[in-house]
C-alpha cells in the first residue's frame, strides 16, 4: 500500500485533473483548489451542475461528463454526503486518482474506500492539495 506522500506523488503525475466543488465564490475552498491547479498551468475541468465556465473555464455538469475519466486525477471539495455518490461514480468510471479535501469526507466515505479497496487511489486523511501540493511538486522534479 503507498503511503499518503506516494499517493500525492502519484496523483500529481497525472496530465490532467478536474474540481468537484468549485463556485463563482472565490473564498471557497474548492475555488481556491481550482485556482491552484489554474496557477500552474495544469489541465483543470471544473465540474459543476448548474454553471457553465469557472474561472475562465468551460464546467462539465459532472464527473460522467469528463473527456478522459481514466486519465484524470480528481479534487473533491465537497459536503461528505455529496463526497460519498462521487465516490460510487468515480469507481464506476475507473477515475484512478482522488484526493478528498480535509472535511469532505466522513465516517461513510472512510467505510467506502476501505471496502472497495480504493486506499491507493484516494487521499482521504487529512492531505491539503493547496497546503501540501508545491512541496510535493518540487520533491518530484
Amino acid at each position: 500500500m503507498l503511503n499518503s506522500v506516494g499517493k500525492q506523488r502519484r496523483f500529481l503525475s497525472f496530465p490532467t485533473f478536474a474540481v468537484v466543488g468549485a463556485s463563482t465564490d472565490r473564498s471557497k475552498w474548492g475555488t481556491k483548489i481550482l485556482l491552484w491547479y489554474i496557477e500552474r498551468n495544469r489541465p483543470v475541468t471544473p465540474v459543476h451542475p448548474s454553471v457553465g465556465e469557472l474561472e475562465g473555464i468551460k464546467t462539465v455538469r459532472s464527473i460522467v461528463d469528463l473527456p478522459s475519466p481514466t486519465e484524470t486525477a480528481l479534487s473533491v471539495v465537497t459536503p461528505p454526503k455529496v463526497t460519498l455518490e462521487l465516490l460510487k461514480q468515480a469507481k464506476e468510471l475507473s477515475i484512478p486518482a482522488i484526493w478528498i479535501q480535509p472535511g469532505a469526507s466522513d465516517t461513510a466515505c472512510a467505510n467506502f474506500i476501505n471496502e472497495n479497496g480504493m486506499n491507493d487511489q484516494v487521499l482521504w486523511q487529512g492531505e491539503c492539495l493547496w497546503r501540501d501540493g508545491d512541496g510535493v511538486i518540487q520533491a518530484m522534479l
